[in-house]
């Protein structure tokens, strides 16, 4: 696999140098991936501007690292600003997979879900219970 590899404190960055993500390339891919869970990092970014095919065990590949990542609460995003590929991600329902245009966006998506994690997004400590008994005004 032809890639290049950087590495931040909130993320690991990929940018695959492959016109198709077939053959071999997903199994390195995957090891990669697996290295990098290992050194501390659970969100990744990979850019897949150049790829324009992803074979079978390709997406089974993006499935198991997306599962991954979400699972240690960080995220996958893909960058791409083919259409045609971005479509192709989206019909494939991959919970949570991110695909976003540009690499500063996918960073801004890493940063967001990190605070998110960090503040607990989606929990505010309330219960059915907490509202029994009020009702909605008329009044403005």
């Amino acid at each position: 696999m032809d890639f290049k590899l950087e590495k931040k404190e909130q993320y690991a960055y990929i940018e695959l140098a492959e016109t198709a993500f077939a053959q071999d390339v997903p199994a390195s891919f995957e090891e990669t991936a697996r290295s990098l869970f290992r050194e501390g990092y659970h969100s990744l970014i990979v850019n897949m501007q150049t790829v324009k095919s992803v074979d079978a065990a390709g997406i089974a590949v993006l499935k198991k690292v997306n599962w991954l990542c979400a699972n240690d609460l960080g995220m996958l995003a893909i960058v791409t600003r083919d259409d045609d590929f971005m479509d192709f991600l989206e019909d494939l329902k991959i919970p949570d997979l991110t695909v976003l245009p540009t690499k500063e966006e996918a960073i801004d998506a890493v940063f967001m879900h990190s605070l998110e994690n960090e503040f607990g997004a989606g929990d505010d400590d309330y219960d059915d219970e907490d509202y029994e008994g009020v009702s909605e005004s008329k009044e403005p």
